[in-house]
């Protein structure tokens, strides 16, 4: 069932920020140092979730989270900051065009690692999905 603030509404929002994160970011380090823009939209972030979270009353005590969920948190940040900085590099070289499809095969890669290292299982349908979704990223980003 499709409810108006669950997980599909959540991931629709999702792509449609993306998307035009990809646009915004294009335009953004056309005079600018990539890393640079980077921080920029780091700081950006950190300021929103943040007024986002006391608005929300959300802030929790630190001791209160589990060592194991701050490494996995830690972990999970350097893999978003890495993967962010390879993105506006390869957006300020390239095609935002281009750049975003390759991008979206993180699709791709979250399907194999999901069920190599989390224990998930996918069925033929879903791994043909998949092979579709890593043609067509290549197929778009094809010059």
């Amino acid at each position: 069932m499709i409810t108006p603030f669950g997980w599909l509404t959540w991931a629709l929002l999702s792509a449609v920020f993306a998307a035009l994160t990809a646009i915004f970011a294009k335009v953004g380090v056309a005079n600018v140092n990539s890393d640079l823009a980077t921080f920029i939209r780091t700081v950006v972030i950190m300021v929103a979730l943040g007024l986002v979270l006391f608005a929300r009353g959300l802030f929790q005590q630190i001791d209160t989270i589990s060592v194991r969920t701050y490494a996995f948190l830690v972990l999970s940040g350097l893999a978003t900051g890495a993967s962010w900085f390879c993105y506006f590099r390869a957006l300020q070289i390239g095609d935002a065009a281009l750049v975003a499809p390759i991008d979206k095969l993180s699709v791709v890669l979250v399907a194999v690692f999901a069920v190599t290292f989390l224990g998930e299982r996918l069925s033929l349908m879903n791994w043909i999905g998949i092979a579709l979704i890593a043609c067509g990223a290549v197929l778009v980003a094809w010059r």
